[in-house]
């Protein structure tokens, strides 16, 4: 059984190293999910100062879901990568948590979204 150790602290003092390759591995999650949300805030930021609507609700309604997605995503990114390093470093199955469970959807109810109001400010004018 592997060694418990506390939730708090510096990773490097739970369990042994991993091979490099796997923590490399990680890594490499870890950043593309913050490109992820770096491409939601900065998608939602651009929406919000570049599209027009005839309401600021509407501007408002299609700017902060992804700006607001993209800083939860950063957020359980790192709490993902911390969780999946500690598992490796204590010889533990990988966690199941994490960003892929919620980001699809999130996506997808955006995109939805920003059509009907696409399709209903075009339909208006």
């Amino acid at each position: 059984m592997a060694e418990q150790a506390p939730r708090r602290g510096s990773l490097r003092d739970v369990g042994q190293d991993p091979d490099p390759r796997f923590t490399f591995a990680n890594e490499r999650t870890f950043l593309a999910w913050n490109r992820t949300a770096l491409a939601l805030i900065g998608g939602g930021l651009a929406a919000g100062q570049l599209l027009e609507f005839d309401a600021e609700w509407v501007r408002l309604l299609v700017s902060l879901p992804p700006i607001l997605l993209g800083g939860l995503l950063a957020l359980t990114s790192y709490r993902r990568w911390e969780a999946n390093e500690r598992a490796m470093r204590l010889r533990e199955p990988l966690p199941v948590i994490g960003p892929p469970r919620f980001v699809p959807p999130a996506i997808a109810i955006l995109a939805v979204l920003i059509a009907v109001l696409v399709v209903v400010g075009g339909v208006r004018t």
